[in-house]
């Protein structure tokens, strides 16, 4: 019978650097804390003392971006990798003191991850769009690039993507381009880190001309 410590097994087998690895040090915090609005208010404080910025709505998108991606983490690295699903609403999420969040792990096995995505994803980004002022539609697309993202980082395939973004609710399908040979998402989100470090916009950032977006792909 297949149960989580065996997951982890196979994932540190076969994904050494998976989001479960490297916790010592961290403050763990479980993903319902996100729905807290105290606790929620003072990690986008934190982000705005690391950018040094104080906009609300792109600090919610800031720090949506990272921890949806970290959030999402353990169960598309363990479908891709075991096929089995580390159920996202048993998610704890593990925090630098600074406020980063730096790695996460699942204590259940989810019998249906589909609706458990949506379940931990709604539930988040109801709460980031209350608190932020972010448009939610804006951190639905976030999501749906940080599952595609993942399933790339764990070695599955943008097939794979498509198929399990498709049947979450509100999620976009995610979406892809292929240069040469290699595989990257085609962002329909933007993480907005450039407006708040006055730095270039991210190689495959969707607020540029597609052929500029080509030609920095191409030059990777």
């Amino acid at each position: 019978m297949t149960d989580v410590r065996n997951v982890y097994r196979l994932l540190t087998a076969r994904l050494p650097h998976h989001a479960g690895t490297g916790t010592s040090g961290l403050v763990p915090a479980p993903v319902a804390a996100i729905a807290d609005p105290v606790w929620l208010a003072a990690q986008l404080a934190a982000s705005g003392r690391l950018y040094r910025f104080g906009d609300r709505p792109v600090l919610g998108v800031l720090w949506w971006y990272s921890a949806s991606s970290v959030l999402l983490a353990p169960t598309v690295e363990s479908l891709v990798v075991t096929g089995v699903a580390l159920d996202p609403t048993r998610v704890t999420l593990h925090l630098h003191p600074d406020g980063r969040l730096l790695a996460a792990t699942s204590d259940a096995i989810s019998a249906s991850p589909v609706d458990a995505l949506w379940t931990a994803l709604d539930s988040a980004i109801t709460a980031v769009a209350e608190v932020s002022g972010a448009r939610a539609r804006t951190l639905w697309a976030i999501a749906a690039d940080s599952l595609a993202n993942r399933v790339l980082w764990a070695g599955g395939r943008p097939e794979f993507a498509v198929a399990l973004g498709g049947q979450v609710k509100d999620l976009p399908t995610p979406r892809f381009v292929s240069v040469n040979g290699r595989d990257y998402v085609r962002r329909g989100s933007c993480c907005l880190v450039f407006e708040a470090t006055g730095g270039d916009k991210c190689v495959s950032c969707p607020r540029q001309r597609p052929e500029e977006r080509m030609r920095r792909l191409r030059a990777i």
